[in-house]
């Protein structure tokens, strides 16, 4: 069972392979303003990104009534909500906006190393479990991670953190057919990908007790659809960064292929996806 301490840790982590992949920038190097594979958004607007929400994740716990009024103005917006805390970012220099981020992870994280497990965190949309939130932060970090690393040319080496990633996208498939407004089929999927050490982590996603024929299950299988492949290439296609055709991922069954094909373990609308390469 994941303790708060060992999710903290992993977020640290996370962080951490981050913080590394740009430490050696300097602070007018252009490289801070290269193209990330996410459409108008460069490596400074990655990291300022995750410095608003990590400073937004402390204020949630610490100030709540100032938190709804970040939220309030947050869903007021009547343009991109996300260009303000970008624009902050395109202000600084590669070491303050550096600054901003270690500030702001350092702070969030030592606000979460005393809260309670059970209590629920007030966020953007509905309130999360304290632990299902700092695995929230930790996808993010991981992901927007990937972007920049993908613009700078860095190879990461996938480590067991992608766990908390992977058990996010299962756990999103509904949410996946909420946010376009489509009804969760019935019937299961078995999720089969082994992680970085070679062992093997499995999920039955869905209805196991289905009656009936589901489509990608033969009559004499007694199987459900299956995605299996590489823990990465299944966390990269959940958080969109992408296109199952550019993995190794194995899809089988109608069922399968279509959570797969919009598959999102981040909050908010419909994620464009990323077109195969």
């Amino acid at each position: 069972m994941t303790t708060l301490p060992a999710l903290l840790g992993d977020l640290d982590d996370e962080y951490g392979d981050l913080r590394s992949a740009v430490a050696d920038l300097s602070d007018l190097d252009p490289r801070w303003d290269l193209a990330t594979p996410a459409a108008g958004w460069a490596v400074r607007d990655q990291i300022s990104h995750l410095a608003y929400f990590d400073d937004a994740g402390r204020m949630a716990m610490v100030d709540p009534d100032a938190f709804a009024g970040l939220v309030e103005e947050f869903l007021a917006s009547t343009g991109d909500p996300m260009e303000v805390h970008l624009a902050m970012g395109r202000a600084k220099g590669g070491h303050e906006l550096l600054g901003w981020w270690d500030g702001a992870h350092r702070a969030m994280v030592e606000t979460f190393v005393s809260a309670d497990p059970t209590a629920r965190v007030p966020w953007f949309g509905p309130p999360m479990g304290t632990l299902s939130f700092v695995s929230a932060r930790l996808m993010e970090t991981w992901a927007h991670g990937q972007d920049v690393c993908d613009a700078l040319g860095v190879e990461r080496t996938p480590t067991a953190r992608l766990r908390h990633i992977a058990h996010i996208g299962v756990r999103a498939r509904p949410f996946s057919y909420a946010v376009r407004e489509m009804d969760v089929p019935p019937g299961r999927i078995d999720v089969v990908i082994t992680a970085p050490d070679g062992g093997e982590w499995r999920w039955e996603v869905g209805d196991a007790a289905e009656p009936g024929p589901v489509a990608g299950v033969t009559a004499d299988s007694g199987s459900a659809a299956s995605v299996t492949g590489t823990a990465l290439d299944f966390c990269l296609v959940v958080t969109q960064r992408r296109n199952v055709a550019d993995t190794g991922l194995v899809v089988e069954g109608d069922l399968a292929e279509e959570w797969i094909s919009i598959a999102q373990a981040f909050a908010g609308p419909p994620g464009p996806g990323r077109p195969p390469t």
